[in-house]
Protein backbone atom coordinates (compact mmCIF):
# COMPACT_ATOMS: atom_id res chain seq x y z
CA UNK A 1 0.00 0.00 0.00
CA UNK A 2 1.16 3.50 -0.82
CA UNK A 3 0.89 6.44 1.57
CA UNK A 4 0.18 4.53 4.79
CA UNK A 5 -0.43 7.81 6.61
CA UNK A 6 -3.72 8.13 4.73
CA UNK A 7 -4.93 4.64 5.73
CA UNK A 8 -7.45 3.54 8.35
CA UNK A 9 -7.21 0.21 10.17
CA UNK A 10 -9.61 -1.73 12.37
CA UNK A 11 -8.28 -4.28 14.88
CA UNK A 12 -10.62 -6.61 16.76
CA UNK A 13 -9.40 -7.69 20.18
CA UNK A 14 -7.19 -4.63 20.03
CA UNK A 15 -7.20 -3.69 23.70
CA UNK A 16 -4.19 -5.78 24.74
CA UNK A 17 -1.67 -8.37 23.54
CA UNK A 18 -1.11 -8.83 19.83
CA UNK A 19 -3.93 -6.50 18.83
CA UNK A 20 -2.60 -3.63 20.93
CA UNK A 21 0.95 -4.29 19.72
CA UNK A 22 -0.17 -4.07 16.10
CA UNK A 23 -2.19 -0.92 16.85
CA UNK A 24 0.90 0.80 18.28
CA UNK A 25 2.99 -0.17 15.25
CA UNK A 26 0.42 1.13 12.75
CA UNK A 27 0.00 4.36 14.71
CA UNK A 28 3.78 4.81 14.70
CA UNK A 29 3.60 4.49 10.90
CA UNK A 30 1.17 7.42 10.84
CA UNK A 31 -2.06 5.52 10.30
CA UNK A 32 -5.42 6.01 12.02
CA UNK A 33 -6.46 2.95 14.02
CA UNK A 34 -9.70 1.76 15.59
CA UNK A 35 -9.53 -0.96 18.22
CA UNK A 36 -12.40 -2.97 19.64
CA UNK A 37 -13.00 -4.97 22.79
CA UNK A 38 -15.99 -6.51 24.54
CA UNK A 39 -16.33 -3.93 27.32
CA UNK A 40 -15.96 -0.20 27.92
CA UNK A 41 -13.39 -0.96 30.60
CA UNK A 42 -11.13 -2.97 28.29
CA UNK A 43 -11.41 -0.40 25.49
CA UNK A 44 -10.62 2.52 27.79
CA UNK A 45 -7.64 0.64 29.23
CA UNK A 46 -6.29 -0.13 25.76
CA UNK A 47 -6.61 3.48 24.61
CA UNK A 48 -4.48 4.72 27.52
CA UNK A 49 -1.28 3.65 25.76
CA UNK A 50 -2.24 4.92 22.29
CA UNK A 51 -2.13 8.26 20.47
CA UNK A 52 -5.68 9.33 21.23
CA UNK A 53 -5.73 11.82 18.33
CA UNK A 54 -5.45 9.01 15.78
CA UNK A 55 -6.91 6.11 17.79
CA UNK A 56 -10.55 5.25 18.30
CA UNK A 57 -12.12 2.69 20.65
CA UNK A 58 -15.27 0.68 20.01
CA UNK A 59 -17.16 -1.81 22.17
CA UNK A 60 -17.94 -4.82 19.98
CA UNK A 61 -18.40 -8.56 20.51
CA UNK A 62 -17.25 -10.31 17.33
CA UNK A 63 -19.67 -13.15 18.12
CA UNK A 64 -22.46 -10.77 17.08
CA UNK A 65 -22.63 -9.66 13.45
CA UNK A 66 -24.69 -6.62 14.44
CA UNK A 67 -21.86 -5.45 16.72
CA UNK A 68 -19.32 -5.71 13.91
CA UNK A 69 -21.61 -3.92 11.45
CA UNK A 70 -21.99 -1.14 14.00
CA UNK A 71 -18.21 -0.98 14.52
CA UNK A 72 -17.52 -0.61 10.81
CA UNK A 73 -20.23 2.03 10.49
CA UNK A 74 -18.68 4.02 13.33
CA UNK A 75 -15.25 3.89 11.70
CA UNK A 76 -16.54 5.01 8.30
CA UNK A 77 -18.60 7.80 9.88
CA UNK A 78 -15.54 9.03 11.78
CA UNK A 79 -12.84 8.70 9.12
CA UNK A 80 -14.69 8.13 5.84
CA UNK A 81 -12.96 4.90 4.85
CA UNK A 82 -11.61 1.53 5.96
CA UNK A 83 -8.43 0.14 4.44
CA UNK A 84 -7.07 -2.60 6.70
CA UNK A 85 -8.85 -5.04 9.00
CA UNK A 86 -7.08 -7.36 11.44
CA UNK A 87 -9.40 -10.04 12.82
CA UNK A 88 -7.46 -10.72 15.99
CA UNK A 89 -10.05 -11.43 18.72
CA UNK A 90 -9.68 -14.92 20.15
CA UNK A 91 -10.06 -17.15 23.20
CA UNK A 92 -8.61 -20.48 24.27
CA UNK A 93 -10.05 -23.23 26.48
CA UNK A 94 -7.85 -26.28 26.75
CA UNK A 95 -9.17 -29.61 28.00
CA UNK A 96 -9.42 -33.23 26.82
CA UNK A 97 -12.37 -33.59 24.49
CA UNK A 98 -14.27 -35.81 26.93
CA UNK A 99 -13.96 -33.12 29.62
CA UNK A 100 -14.60 -30.05 27.48
CA UNK A 101 -17.93 -28.36 28.15
CA UNK A 102 -20.36 -27.26 25.47
CA UNK A 103 -19.85 -23.68 26.65
CA UNK A 104 -16.07 -23.92 26.14
CA UNK A 105 -16.54 -25.38 22.67
CA UNK A 106 -19.07 -22.80 21.53
CA UNK A 107 -17.11 -19.90 23.01
CA UNK A 108 -14.07 -20.79 20.92
CA UNK A 109 -15.98 -21.52 17.71
CA UNK A 110 -18.16 -18.41 18.12
CA UNK A 111 -15.23 -16.09 18.85
CA UNK A 112 -12.30 -17.54 16.93
CA UNK A 113 -14.12 -18.75 13.80
CA UNK A 114 -17.56 -17.15 13.56
CA UNK A 115 -16.03 -13.87 14.70
CA UNK A 116 -13.60 -13.89 11.78
CA UNK A 117 -16.53 -14.36 9.39
CA UNK A 118 -18.59 -11.64 11.07
CA UNK A 119 -15.74 -9.13 10.88
CA UNK A 120 -15.14 -9.84 7.20
CA UNK A 121 -18.85 -9.80 6.36
CA UNK A 122 -19.22 -6.44 8.10
CA UNK A 123 -16.21 -4.83 6.42
CA UNK A 124 -15.95 -6.40 2.96
CA UNK A 125 -17.96 -3.76 1.07
CA UNK A 126 -15.76 -1.00 2.51
CA UNK A 127 -12.64 -2.99 1.63
CA UNK A 128 -13.88 -3.32 -1.95
CA UNK A 129 -14.04 0.49 -2.15
CA UNK A 130 -10.47 0.95 -0.91
CA UNK A 131 -8.95 -2.20 -2.43
CA UNK A 132 -8.02 -2.98 1.14
CA UNK A 133 -6.37 -5.71 3.17
CA UNK A 134 -8.02 -8.32 5.41
CA UNK A 135 -5.75 -10.19 7.83
CA UNK A 136 -6.71 -12.95 10.23
CA UNK A 137 -4.74 -13.96 13.31
CA UNK A 138 -4.75 -17.75 13.30
CA UNK A 139 -2.12 -19.89 15.05
CA UNK A 140 0.32 -22.71 14.47
CA UNK A 141 -2.50 -24.63 16.18
CA UNK A 142 -4.29 -24.17 12.85
CA UNK A 143 -2.03 -26.78 11.31
CA UNK A 144 -0.55 -28.66 14.30
CA UNK A 145 -2.97 -30.57 16.52
CA UNK A 146 -2.22 -31.40 20.14
CA UNK A 147 -3.80 -33.16 23.11
CA UNK A 148 -6.38 -31.07 25.02
CA UNK A 149 -6.61 -28.77 22.01
CA UNK A 150 -9.59 -30.23 20.16
CA UNK A 151 -11.76 -27.12 20.38
CA UNK A 152 -8.94 -24.65 19.84
CA UNK A 153 -7.51 -26.70 16.98
CA UNK A 154 -10.94 -26.92 15.36
CA UNK A 155 -11.41 -23.15 15.52
CA UNK A 156 -7.93 -22.30 14.22
CA UNK A 157 -7.90 -24.98 11.50
CA UNK A 158 -11.19 -23.36 10.46
CA UNK A 159 -9.70 -19.86 10.46
CA UNK A 160 -6.86 -20.98 8.20
CA UNK A 161 -9.21 -22.68 5.75
CA UNK A 162 -11.70 -19.83 5.80
CA UNK A 163 -9.04 -17.20 5.19
CA UNK A 164 -7.42 -19.05 2.31
CA UNK A 165 -10.77 -19.54 0.58
CA UNK A 166 -11.72 -15.90 1.22
CA UNK A 167 -8.41 -14.89 -0.37
CA UNK A 168 -9.43 -16.67 -3.58
CA UNK A 169 -12.92 -15.13 -3.49
CA UNK A 170 -11.78 -11.54 -2.92
CA UNK A 171 -8.63 -11.06 -4.95
CA UNK A 172 -10.75 -10.27 -8.03
CA UNK A 173 -11.67 -7.07 -6.16
CA UNK A 174 -7.98 -6.34 -5.51
CA UNK A 175 -8.53 -7.08 -1.82
CA UNK A 176 -5.53 -8.79 -0.27
CA UNK A 177 -6.19 -11.51 2.32
CA UNK A 178 -3.58 -13.09 4.59
CA UNK A 179 -3.61 -15.34 7.62
CA UNK A 180 -0.81 -15.08 10.19
CA UNK A 181 -0.08 -18.21 12.22
CA UNK A 182 2.08 -17.41 15.28
CA UNK A 183 3.58 -19.83 17.72
CA UNK A 184 4.28 -18.75 21.29
CA UNK A 185 3.62 -15.03 21.83
CA UNK A 186 4.11 -13.07 25.06
CA UNK A 187 0.49 -12.00 25.68
CA UNK A 188 -2.30 -12.26 28.24
CA UNK A 189 -3.84 -15.15 26.30
CA UNK A 190 -5.45 -17.87 28.45
CA UNK A 191 -5.10 -15.67 31.59
CA UNK A 192 -1.32 -15.53 31.34
CA UNK A 193 0.46 -12.43 32.68
CA UNK A 194 3.59 -11.67 30.59
CA UNK A 195 6.83 -11.26 32.53
CA UNK A 196 10.60 -11.60 32.05
CA UNK A 197 10.27 -15.34 31.58
CA UNK A 198 8.52 -14.64 28.25
CA UNK A 199 11.55 -12.92 26.71
CA UNK A 200 12.18 -15.90 24.40
CA UNK A 201 8.70 -15.66 22.87
CA UNK A 202 7.49 -13.60 19.95
CA UNK A 203 6.54 -10.14 21.22
CA UNK A 204 3.34 -8.33 20.17
CA UNK A 205 5.37 -5.63 18.43
CA UNK A 206 7.00 -8.34 16.29
CA UNK A 207 3.58 -9.22 14.88
CA UNK A 208 3.02 -5.49 14.40
CA UNK A 209 6.19 -5.30 12.31
CA UNK A 210 5.03 -8.30 10.29
CA UNK A 211 1.69 -6.63 9.55
CA UNK A 212 3.48 -3.44 8.52
CA UNK A 213 5.74 -5.43 6.20
CA UNK A 214 2.67 -7.00 4.56
CA UNK A 215 1.16 -3.57 3.96
CA UNK A 216 4.38 -2.41 2.31
CA UNK A 217 4.57 -5.44 0.01
CA UNK A 218 4.33 -4.68 -3.72
CA UNK A 219 0.65 -5.07 -4.76
CA UNK A 220 1.54 -7.76 -7.29
CA UNK A 221 2.72 -10.07 -4.49
CA UNK A 222 0.62 -11.68 -1.75
CA UNK A 223 2.02 -13.74 1.14
CA UNK A 224 -1.30 -15.48 1.81
CA UNK A 225 -0.31 -17.72 4.74
CA UNK A 226 2.52 -16.95 7.14
CA UNK A 227 3.89 -19.20 9.89
CA UNK A 228 5.94 -17.38 12.52
CA UNK A 229 7.57 -18.86 15.60
CA UNK A 230 10.21 -18.03 18.21
CA UNK A 231 13.75 -18.40 16.90
CA UNK A 232 14.68 -20.52 19.90
CA UNK A 233 12.15 -22.41 22.03
CA UNK A 234 12.27 -22.13 25.80
CA UNK A 235 14.77 -24.49 27.40
CA UNK A 236 13.05 -26.34 30.23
Amino acid sequence: MKDLKSKVAYITGGTKGIGLGVAKTLLDAGMRVAISGRSNTSVEEGLKSLDIDRAFGIVSDVCKIEDELNAVNQIVEKWGQLDIVLANAGVGNFAPVDEMTEYQWHQMIDTNLNGVFHTLKASVEELKKTKGYYITLASLAGTNFFASGAGYNASKFGVVGFTQAAMLDLRKYDIKVTTIMPGSVATHFNNHIPDDSDAWKIQPEDIGQLVLDLLKMHPRTLPSKIEVRPTRPDKK
